[in-house]
């Protein structure tokens, strides 16, 4: 955003070659982070339109959340998703009229994943914030014959028994993107098949070193890094955590803006203390971007 409020679309360029150089691999537009659901309509396809302009220069994969409690506009956004060149499409539960059952999220998700065409079609469970919590497993058993092109779950949802019967169906079949950034290590331990979170935004060189260590075995220190993204996530959540984590992007160079109403940004001097604390952690490292 721009001080004003408005859309800075010339930061999304920045932001993914700082995404390369830290070696995310792939976006996840639009959602919780990037509060899609206080963007309209329009702004959400200039969004998706810019960062398939710099998925493409910065061989990022890019998924497009087009969750709405509009099914209609979800409908749309899966298909402007489709024409911009968008490699997946996403969507969470409508949070205001809430589907009661798996078969009415089935119902709610299979025009929109129709709309994605081709595209593979994830559905977002983040019952914290949607107030939908359904078991996934069912809703993968129910959803795969009328969503031909239904691919997995981005898994914001901290049941991981839930998360086991889902990697377990029909031998593994559907992907599990984890969205717990704070238990990655019991995602991985568990199987899940790729990670996507709010502090890979800024913080992705400890977690590929953490899923380093797990790759060499060395799961006390895996845990011991976990820990430190423990830390990490209870400090900027001490500041209200979607303001302060778009302050910490600012840190590094890349100029996230003000939140929208109705969150509260930081004053200059949270922002001072945030930084010093973060410091004293020593698990940012605010120097890596080249934007600075």
């Amino acid at each position: 955003m721009k001080a004003d409020g408005e859309l800075n679309l010339e930061m999304v360029a920045r932001q993914g070659g700082h995404f390369r150089e830290t070696g995310v691999t792939g976006v996840f537009i639009a959602g919780s982070t990037g509060e899609g659901l206080s963007l309209g309509v329009e702004e959400r396809e200039e969004l998706a339109a810019e960062w398939a302009r710099v998925a493409g220069v910065e061989g990022l994969k890019l998924f497009v959340q087009v969750g709405s409690t509009c099914q209609r506009d979800a409908v749309r956004l899966a298909a402007h998703a489709v024409s911009v060149g968008a490699d997946a499409v996403a969507t969470l539960a409508p949070c205001y009229y809430k589907p009661e059952t798996v078969g009415d999220l089935v119902a709610f998700c299979e025009p929109i994943a129709g709309a994605a065409g081709g595209l593979p079609f994830y559905f977002y469970d983040i019952p914290d914030m949607s107030g939908v919590s359904l078991p996934m497993v069912e809703f993968l058993k129910v959803g795969a014959a009328p969503m031909a092109n239904l691919a997995g779950i981005k898994y914001t949802n901290p049941d991981l028994a839930g998360l086991q019967e889902c990697l377990r169906l029909e031998d593994g079949r559907f992907e599990l993107l984890y969205g717990n950034d704070e238990s990655l290590v019991a995602g991985y331990a568990l199987g899940v098949h790729g990670a996507v979170g709010s502090t890979y935004n800024f913080a992705a060189l400890l977690y590929r070193r953490l899923l380093q260590e797990l790759e060499n075995g060395d799961e006390v220190e895996a845990r011991r890094l976990q820990a430190d993204s423990v830390r990490m996530v209870r400090v900027i959540g001490s500041y209200g955590y979607l303001p302060a984590a778009k302050a910490v992007m600012g840190m590094l160079g890349i100029d996230c803006g003000p939140a929208r109403a109705p969150l509260r940004n930081l004053t200059n001097e949270e922002k001072s203390a945030l930084r010093w604390e973060l410091e004293a952690l020593s698990v940012i490292e605010f120097r890596t971007s080249t934007a600075l």
